[in-house]
C-alpha cells in the first residue's frame, strides 16, 4: 500500500512537470504579437527590427510636373466686351504651370529599382529621390501601369543598394500585425504599425482596375503613396495606395496593394517597359442569389459568363454563355473581378484548366490564354463599327496642349461621316473623356463602355474640341 502510493505520487510528479515544460515550449514558440506580457515586449521588438532594416531601403521621392494650360479666357477674346475691360487680344492662348508632389517608393534591387504607385510619378518631368542616408539621385521612368497604380522608376548609384525582400501576400491572413514606412505630409521615415483588416477589398478606386487590396489600420497619409507594408518577417507584402478618408487624413482606413500582383508588375514592367496580360475573351459578371437559383446552383460563387468573344480563347474552348466558372488554374472563381485578376496575371499562350457549372454539371476545359493586343484588335473593330471611328490613346503632348488633369480620354484619328459620331459632328482630333459619367483612359476604358450598351441606346459623352480646347456633352444613339 505504501509502494503503491510512492508509485502513484511519482507518476503525478512526472504529468505535472511534463505539462509545465510542453507549456514552457509552447510559450518560447508563440508568434511576436501573441497577448501576453512577453510577447507585447516580443512584439515591440519585432517592429524595431523591421523598422532598422527596411528603412534604408524605402527612399522618398519628388516630383516636378512642368505643363502648358490653356488660357480659360482666350476663346473670348475676340468680345468687344471682353476686350474694353481686360485690355484686348494680345493675352498668351497657353501659360506654363509647374505642379510638385511627393511620395515614398521602395528599391526593390542593388541595380536601383524601385517601386511606387503610378499616381506618385504618372506625368512626371523630373523626378528626384532621396536615400534615408540623405544621398539625391535623379530618376528615370521605367514603366507605369495604371491598371494597377503601379510604376517602376531607377536610380543609378556607384553602389550596390539596400534592397526590400518581397513575402508571399497570398499567405497573409486577416487579424496579422504589419508594419508600414513611408513619407506622410513629407516627415521622412515614419514608421506605423497595425494589423490586416481585410483581404481582397475590390471596388474602392476605379472599377475598371485590376484590384484585390489589402485593408489595414496601420497609419497611412498622403505622402505614404507607393511604401511599403510589411509583415514581422520584414517582408514586403503589399504597396501602401490609398486611404478611405473625409479629412483626408487617416482615418483607420487603409488599403496595400499586395506584393505578389505588385512584385509581378514590376518584373513586366522592368523587362517591357508594359504589362503583357493574359486574356480569356469573356465578359462575366458576379453570381447573385436570384441567378444563382436560376442556374440551380447551391453557392452564389463564381464568375457567371454573359457574352463569349466570337474566336477568342475560351470561345474556342468550348466555354458558352450562361457557363459559370468556379475555378481557374486551381484557384476558386469567388466573383467577376477575381477571375478577371487571375487571367491578367496569366503568362499570354499558357494553357489553363478551367472548372464550369453548365447546367448543375460540372466540367474541366482547357484555355489557351490569349493576349490583349489580340484582344485590342478586337475592340477596334467593334469601335469602327459601333462608333464610325477609329481612335489612339491620348498621349503626354496631348494631355499638356489641353491641359488635362492626367493622361485621360482617346482622341479620334479617323471618323466616317455616317456613323454615329460624325452624324453627332465630331472630327478627326477631337477627344472623348468621358462616356455616360465613366472616366475613359484608353481604348480598354472606351471599349468596355461601349460594350456594355446595347444597339440603340443613347450615351452622353464628353468630349474635347480640338480647335478651342473646350469640353462638352454631347448625346450620342450608339450603333
Amino acid at each position: 500500500m505504501y509502494k503503491t502510493g510512492i508509485r502513484y505520487n511519482l507518476r503525478l510528479l512526472f504529468i505535472v512537470v511534463a505539462f509545465i515544460f510542453a507549456v514552457l515550449v509552447s510559450v518560447a514558440f508563440l508568434p511576436p504579437g501573441a497577448i501576453g506580457r512577453d510577447q507585447v515586449i516580443d512584439l515591440s521588438k519585432a517592429i524595431t527590427k523591421v523598422a532598422k532594416e527596411n528603412i534604408p531601403a524605402v527612399v522618398h521621392i519628388d516630383v516636378i510636373q512642368r505643363r502648358e494650360v490653356v488660357n480659360p479666357f482666350f476663346p473670348f477674346e475676340n468680345d468687344p466686351f471682353f476686350r474694353y475691360f481686360f485690355g484686348g487680344p494680345q493675352m498668351p492662348r497657353k501659360f506654363k504651370q509647374e505642379l510638385r508632389g511627393l511620395g515614398t517608393g521602395m528599391i526593390m534591387d542593388k541595380k536601383g529599382y524601385i517601386l511606387t504607385n503610378n499616381h506618385v510619378v504618372a506625368g512626371a518631368s523630373e523626378i528626384k529621390v532621396l536615400l534615408a542616408n540623405g544621398e539625391h539621385y535623379p530618376a528615370k521612368l521605367i514603366g507605369t501601369d495604371p491598371k494597377t497604380d503601379l510604376a517602376v522608376i531607377k536610380i543609378s548609384a556607384d553602389k550596390p543598394l539596400p534592397h526590400v525582400t518581397f513575402g508571399d501576400s497570398d499567405k497573409v491572413e486577416v487579424g496579422q500585425w504589419v508594419v508600414a514606412i513611408g513619407h506622410p505630409r513629407g516627415l521622412d521615415q515614419t514608421v506605423t504599425q497595425g494589423i490586416i483588416s481585410a483581404k481582397h477589398r475590390r471596388g474602392i478606386m476605379d472599377p475598371s482596375s485590376y484590384q484585390d487590396y489589402l485593408q489595414t489600420d496601420a497609419a497611412i497619409n498622403p505622402g505614404n503613396s507607393g511604401g511599403p507594408l510589411l509583415n514581422l518577417k520584414g517582408e514586403v507584402i503589399g504597396v501602401n495606395a490609398a486611404i478611405v478618408t473625409q479629412s483626408g487624413g487617416f482615418e483607420g482606413i487603409g488599403f496595400a496593394i499586395p506584393s505578389n500582383m505588385a512584385l509581378h508588375i514590376a518584373k513586366e514592367l522592368i523587362a517591357h517597359g508594359k504589362v503583357r496580360r493574359g486574356w480569356l475573351g469573356v465578359s462575366v459578371q458576379d453570381l447573385t442569389p436570384e441567378l444563382a437559383e436560376a442556374f440551380h446552383v447551391k453557392e452564389n460563387k463564381g464568375a457567371l459568363v454573359a457574352d463569349v468573344v466570337k474566336n477568342g480563347p475560351a470561345y474556342k474552348a468550348g466555354i458558352r454563355r450562361g457557363d459559370i466558372i468556379v475555378s481557374y488554374g486551381g484557384k476558386a472563381v469567388s466573383d467577376a473581378s477575381t477571375l478577371r485578376n487571375l487571367v491578367a496575371l496569366t503568362r499570354v499562350g499558357k494553357e489553363v484548366p478551367v472548372e464550369i457549372i453548365r447546367k448543375a454539371k460540372h466540367k474541366t476545359l482547357s484555355v489557351v490564354v490569349g493576349s490583349l493586343e489580340q484582344a485590342m484588335k478586337m475592340r477596334l473593330s467593334s469601335l469602327k463599327e459601333r462608333l464610325g471611328v477609329e481612335v489612339r490613346p491620348a498621349t503626354d503632348k496631348d494631355v499638356e496642349r489641353y491641359g488635362l488633369g492626367a493622361k485621360q480620354g482617346v482622341v479620334i484619328i479617323w471618323v466616317d461621316p455616317r456613323g454615329p459620331l460624325g452624324k453627332a459632328g465630331f472630327e478627326v482630333n477631337d477627344m472623348i473623356l468621358e462616356i455616360n459619367g465613366r472616366s475613359i483612359r484608353g481604348i480598354d476604358d472606351l471599349a468596355s463602355a461601349i460594350d456594355s450598351l446595347p444597339h440603340g441606346k443613347v450615351a452622353t459623352i464628353l468630349a474635347l474640341d480640338h480647335r478651342t480646347g473646350r469640353t462638352g456633352y454631347i448625346r450620342v444613339v450608339i450603333g
